[in-house]
């Protein structure tokens, strides 16, 4: 077994100096002289950027429904089925938005975690908030 797999993953390093009876501030200091991991995110690629060129066209597919819309008020469409249209419409940016809400949990927060600390934290929670935000519509 590794000195990483004897402590549940954590850094070798800092595993080898409380065994040796190095003093616990020795451990710590040798945590924080690690470099700073840098993520993807930190360079400005967001969780869609894969799937950009996919996204844009939804949304250009919704938009047209949005016109669509526009097009049956103004021709006097009976109301049920200009509500059927609605409903399509939101179904879709309902689906494009948790498609969206996945990527960025994979890309974003999962880069946040890398990090840990206070940046997991805030991205969980900011999550969370859209989450919230998501259901109340």
């Amino acid at each position: 077994m590794t000195t990483t797999e004897a402590d549940g993953g954590a850094p070798a390093r800092a595993y080898a100096s409380v065994q040796e009876g190095a003093p616990r501030a020795a451990a710590e200091e040798a945590d924080a002289a690690a470099p700073e991991v840098v993520t993807d995110h930190d360079r400005g690629v967001h969780g869609y950027h894969k799937q950009k060129d996919e996204h844009l066209k939804r949304l250009r597919r919704i938009e047209g429904q949005i016109r669509g819309l526009q097009r049956m008020v103004d021709e006097d469409v009976y109301c049920i089925d200009i509500l059927t249209q609605v409903s399509a419409s939101t179904k879709a940016l309902q689906s494009f938005a948790l498609q969206l809400l996945e990527e960025h949990l994979r890309h974003c927060v999962a880069d946040a975690a890398l990090k840990g600390g206070a940046e997991i934290d805030a991205k969980v929670e900011e999550a969370t908030k859209a989450i919230g935000r998501l259901l109340r519509t």
